[in-house]
This record gives structure tokens, sequence and C-alpha cells, in this order.
């Protein structure tokens, strides 16, 4: 039964208990897939990194990618897991286009990190623990593209390609044991909980959580039970959303719309959805499948996990400064307050800033040219802070430059426009261009006796004792030397030369 309304959301925690449960499966970023010695490149020409192990053909054997097997260790570690000293794959068998082999290779009951936890800290500066059941590994599948149709799905295409080259990345995928007890924070635990988790993952380096690329991917399990019960209600699992406010939002409308269901009298169906990015709303996929329908067996062509403990110490040994601890640390290096981290943090640019930091330059003008003009820079051209085609290390040489007085504020953004443009280094834009500030007193009191002399009546008013009346001249000069005049210097020089009789 579907309902013809929705709930609203006041309404649906009022009566209702959310119970969350998050998977999300993570693409690493080796240089070979799970278990061939195919690359992993993204965007290669269809079908094109491939070979018979990873297409499943009849007599190709895998092989265990160790950089891999060490990755998910190391993410299990940072998730506080437990790291099982004994483990092996299965065969999950289920039949779907972009599955070549017509199973997956994955961990069934023996996964390689299990019972661990992840803190949270929201916006208010609230703390929520959210107990993760396993992190286990897993190999992707491969790419449909339904071609034709309105909605870009299998249902109303002409016709499917398939690409086969993601089929067999390495993968892992962290499942959350139940999230209860949000109430109305539900959505924003879950944006909070994929947030810090694509933030820890990008620490260590393991992958490239890519969001818009589906290297990170978030299936949210939304399900709610009335006030006052202890038996969870049916869940439905909204698949593959792929970005931190889709989460939000998906689980947000799944709330209302199971709410309403419920209200009306009908029944919550256990199955997939999908998530529309434009409308905010979830629509049907297939009946959710149970463990017993994948018929899970033991992979007879892998030889069983064993890291030793020496190995899984070593692996400690390389974890990274946390970045809730990171940040607090440069919280109070910088003396931010917790709105400012959070901008930045936000912005994405907490990152930039400390490499132009560490190239060099003072943290609060690392800040101001992250945070405002490069900001502006890279919503103008509508994509990330990190993918300008600027390096920080020519932010700080910008900001040196500067502060040594050969660039005004207004040249040195000319100098950025430039590097962005693909014009060099700044260095290189600066010669190229023109760009030094004049410091040559010489030709500064040339332009400044010539504005002078154009403007006597200019003159008379400074004279006179009307020193804003000099903004005129210095005006004319800063035209005349094209922007190039440090206009302090030609004030200074505007006033003393008008005061000669």
């Amino acid at each position: 039964m579907s309902a013809p309304t929705l709930v609203d959301y006041d309404e649906v925690v009022e009566r209702f208990d959310p119970v969350l449960g998050l998977e999300v499966h993570v693409e690493l970023s080796t240089n070979t897939k799970m278990f061939c010695g195919c690359p992993t490149d993204f965007g290669a020409e269809p079908n094109t990194q491939v070979c018979p192990t990873c297409l499943g053909l009849p007599g190709s054997l895998p092989v265990i990618n160790h950089a891999a097997v060490g990755s998910a260790i190391r993410i299990g570690l940072a998730l506080n897991c437990t790291i099982a000293p004994w483990g092996r794959f299965a065969r999950k068998n289920y039949f779907y286009p972009d599955m070549p082999k017509n199973f997956q290779t994955s961990q069934y009951d023996e996964p390689i990190a299990v019972n661990g936890y992840l803190d949270l800290e929201l916006d208010d500066g609230s703390v929520v623990r959210v107990g993760i059941e396993r992190a286990h590994m897993e190999e992707d599948t491969g790419k449909s593209l339904h071609v034709g149709g309105a909605t870009g799905r299998i249902h109303g295409a002409e016709y499917s390609l398939l690409d086969y080259n993601r089929a067999g990345v390495p993968l892992i995928e962290i499942v959350t044991k139940p999230i209860t007890g949000t109430g109305a924070r539900a959505p924003e635990v879950a944006r909070a909980y994929v947030t810090a988790l694509r933030d820890l993952l990008r620490a260590l380096d393991v992958s490239d959580v890519r969001m818009d690329q589906g290297s990170l991917r978030c299936d949210a399990n939304v399900s709610l039970m009335p006030r006052g019960s202890s038996e969870f209600g049916t869940r439905t699992e909204t698949k593959n959303v792929n970005s931190l406010r889709s989460v939000e939002r998906a689980v947000r409308y799944e709330m209302t719309r199971q709410a309403a269901v419920l209200l009306a009298g009908g029944t919550v169906v256990q199955e997939t959805r999908h998530f529309d990015e434009a409308t905010g709303t979830t629509s049907p996929g297939r009946r959710k499948e149970t463990a017993e329908d994948y018929r899970y067996f033991p992979e007879p062509d892998l030889a069983p996990i064993a890291p030793s403990d020496e190995w899984v110490e070593q692996l400690h040994s390389t974890l990274p400064e946390m970045p809730w601890e990171h940040r607090k640390r440069v919280k109070a290096e910088w003396g931010l307050s917790d709105e400012e981290l959070r901008d930045l943090v936000n912005a994405g640019a907490l990152e930039l800033i400390e490499a132009t930091v560490a190239a060099g330059a003072p943290s609060s003008e690392a800040r101001s040219w992250w945070v405002s003009y490069l900001a502006q820079q890279a919503n103008t051209r509508g994509i990330a802070l990190d993918a300008l085609p600027i390096r920080p290390a020519d932010v700080a040489r910008v900001i040196e430059l500067v502060a040594a007085g050969e660039l005004t504020n207004k040249l040195a953004r000319q100098v950025v426009d430039g590097v962005l443009a693909g014009e060099g280094g700044p260095d290189e834009v600066v010669e190229q261009r023109g760009l030094k500030v004049v410091s040559d007193d010489g030709a500064l009191i040339a332009a400044v006796d010539e504005a002078l002399a154009a403007q006597p009546d200019v003159v008379e008013k400074i004279r006179g004792g009307k020193v804003q009346a000099a903004g005129a001249i210095v005006g004319a000069v800063m035209k005349a030397t094209k922007g190039q005049a440090d206009a302090k210097r030609v004030r200074e020089l505007v006033l003393q030369r008008a005061a000669r009789e």
C-alpha cells in the first residue's frame, strides 16, 4: 500500500523512533584490482582494463591483492575494530548483467574486521557513538549504462551498455550496527557519519572517496518503530546515495514516507529503493534478498586470510592523526572558533590552507585567499575548491610577493587569475603580464607631477586643507601605471608634491 501524501516531519518523530543502518562501500585506491593485475584507473575507455580473471572466463584463477588486505586492516583499526586472525572469502551468488561471473567474491561470515565504533561530533558539539558491525572485503561490479527512456534506468531503456573496467576493483563495505535513539536528528546523524567516515578514509589515504565518481557510496537502511516499542520495523534500503546532502535528504524522505504508509494502515515493504536527486524522493527498486537467497559458500579458489599479529601491529603504527584530533590541534594553533573551523571544513579548505601554511604563508592570509577569492573562483566554475588548477605553494608565493611589496592585492588577484588560466606559476605570470609594482620613486614622481599638472583645481583644494581631494590624483596615477603603483606611496607623494609652492 502506498501513501498518497507524506507526513509532517515533526509528527513523524513525535509518533515513531527511527532506526538507521548505514552500509558504505569504499573503492580502494590500489594500483590493481582485488584478484587480478588489471589497472584501476578511473575514466579509462570502456572494457580496456579487463582480463580473463575479472571477466570470469573459464580456467582463470584469482589471487588476493596484498595491498588491499593491508588497507582493509588499517581501516578496521582506525574504526576501533577487532581484526580477525583468520578469515576467508565466499561466493555471493546472484545474477545481474554487470556481474560477469554471476557471483561476487565477498566475505560473508568471516569478515576482516568486526565490532568497532566511530564517534561523531554534531554541529552543536554533542557526540554520538555509532557502532560498527563489520568491515569486509569484496570486489566491485561493472557499470551499466541504460540508453533511451526518461529515467536512465533499465525500465524503459532501448538498450544497455556494459563496462567491466570497474568489475573486480577492491571494495571495503563498512556496516554499522542499528543506530537508535537519534530521534529528529536521524538524518543529521546519517550525514555526519558518512562525512566523518569519508574524512577518516581520506586521512588513511586508502581511497580518493569521490562520491561523485562512485568511489564512496552509501546504502541507507531506514525503519520506524512506534514510540515505546522495542521491536524494529520493516526496513528499506536506499541504494548508492552519492552525496552527503543526499544521504540526509534520503533518510528524511524515507522517514516521512514510511510514516505515511504506517499511519494509513499499510505495511512497509522490505525492498531496495532509488533516490532521485532532482526531487529528493525515493522510488521502489527490487524486493530485498535475504542471506539465504545469495547461497553463500566458501570461495574454493582462494586461500584463507590469516594476518599475523606482527603485520597488524606494523599497520597500526602507520595510522595517521585522526581527523577530529587534527582539527582540534589546528583550531588551537590558529585561534579559531568552532564556527570558523566548521566553515573551513565544510568549504573543503582546511587541508588546502594547511598546505599553504606549510609552504610558508601566514595562516590568516592563507585562510583569506582560500575562503574568499579562490572559493569564488571555484563557485564560478562549478567545481570543488581542491579541483582548482592552483597549488597551495602557488598561493603561498603570491602571499610572499604581496608581503615583499612586489604586488598589490589587486595585482595579486591578476596573478592568481593567470595561474588558474594555465599561464604558469606566479613568477611566470608576473613576468609575462608585467605585473610588478612600480616601486621606483623617480617614475612615481613623474607620474604624480603629470597628474597634478593636469588637475590644478584639485591641487588648490589639497593646499587649502582638503586632503581627501588627493584621491582624485591618486586614482589618475594608478590608472596611468595600470594599477601597478603602491597606492599608499602614491598618496604620500601626492601630498608632498602638491604642498610645494
